[in-house]
């Protein structure tokens, strides 16, 4: 089988941390690699230190497009990836040296597993440790659900392939209705066979300021068994200002994520109660950010068609917000600030 891992990282004006990412890759304990660097329009010189730094080493591709955003980028890396894998680094993230070796290797016991994805240490802007597992912190939907009761099975990862975590485990399954109350995966962590990438199809162009990981991830949990080696792999910058995950982008992603719940759905082959529940749960996220904004006559359309989820008490106290003259409003508003709405963590991607 081929084992070249095609690595797709878009990169936007990021010169001074784009090769940080590109030298992970290129310092895998697995050698067959190819790192298709896409320059999504930038205007600073990352052409050029690419091409500088770069030049010698067969297995850096650059590829230049337009500004089109995250989902235009990557699925230009993916029309241009040869491996019998693909995998997916943001340019201000890096790898573990072993990462792909052990991921691999889990792949190869879980045959019929199409993604493999992993857990995530975080760190500040200028490199500080912030958490040495993030990804149970960045998406709220692993504290509502237990591994046991979502995937099918699990077992320990060989010896030695994943250092200092002895005793990690790789869970896998289908859990594409778990998907289904928020996203579980951390683009990039993941790898995925060529197979499954191909049935996957691209990322989603039309989501292009936010939302488009959790479209391409429930897409690919929807068409069979994925698994999760519970261990990091990856180093997650938190807090850079370019991020699209920072608060000013947070009532696009959750119209972004109702719209991808709705398409899920329609798409057939979704429980009506479940479906309802999930969809109620995302006009509440979305209801609490556009209340956030002021709009509060969108908010309260919103929040009126989540009091149909499963958090109504919540829905119908932002609605008396939104619909309050300020007096009541502004305190009442406080309290419940004081409890935030699980979505409102980065569950969408």
């Amino acid at each position: 089988m081929n084992q070249l891992v095609s690595v797709i990282v878009p990169t936007h004006n990021r010169a001074l941390r784009v090769s940080r990412a590109i030298d992970s890759v290129l310092g895998q304990t697995h050698g067959e690699v190819e790192a298709l660097v896409v320059d999504d329009g930038s205007t600073d010189d990352t052409r050029d230190r690419i091409a500088a730094r770069y030049r010698d080493e067969p297995r850096v591709r650059y590829l230049y497009r337009p500004n089109g955003g995250p989902a235009a980028a990557r699925n230009t890396g993916l029309e241009a990836a040869t491996g019998g894998f693909v995998a997916f680094l943001d340019s201000d993230d890096e790898w573990l040296p072993w990462k792909l070796e052990m991921q691999l290797r889990c792949l190869e016991l879980l045959p019929g597993a199409g993604m493999i994805w992993s857990d995530m240490a975080a760190i500040d802007p200028d490199g500080h440790p912030l958490a040495d597992r993030y990804l149970r912190s960045m998406y709220r939907r692993y504290g509502e659900v237990h591994l046991s009761s979502i995937f099918g099975g699990s077992q320990v990862v060989a010896a030695g392939l994943a250092p200092g975590a002895p005793s990690a485990r790789v869970w896998h399954g289908r859990i594409f209705d778990a998907m289904l109350g928020g996203n579980l995966v951390h683009t990039s962590t993941a790898v995925l066979t060529a197979e499954r990438a191909r049935a996957v199809g691209g990322f989603d162009e039309t989501l292009r300021t936010t939302g488009e990981d959790f479209d391409y991830h429930l897409r690919t949990t929807r068409l069979g068994p994925v698994a999760f080696v519970d261990v990091p792999t990856t180093i997650y910058r938190v807090g850079a200002p370019d991020q699209l995950t920072l608060a000013e982008h947070m009532a696009q992603m959750a119209r972004n994520y109702l719209r991808t719940l709705e398409k899920a759905i329609a798409a057939g082959g979704v429980g009506e109660r479940l479906g309802r529940r999930s969809v109620a749960g995302a006009y509440g996220w979305l209801g609490e950010e556009l209340l956030e904004l002021g709009e509060r006559r969108d908010a309260r359309r919103h929040l009126l068609a989540a009091l149909r989820g499963p958090r109504p008490f919540r829905a119908a106290g932002l609605y008396v917000v939104a619909v309050a003259p300020d007096a009541i409003a502004s305190p009442l508003r406080r309290a419940l600030a004081r409890i935030s709405h699980p979505l409102r963590r980065r569950s969408a991607g």
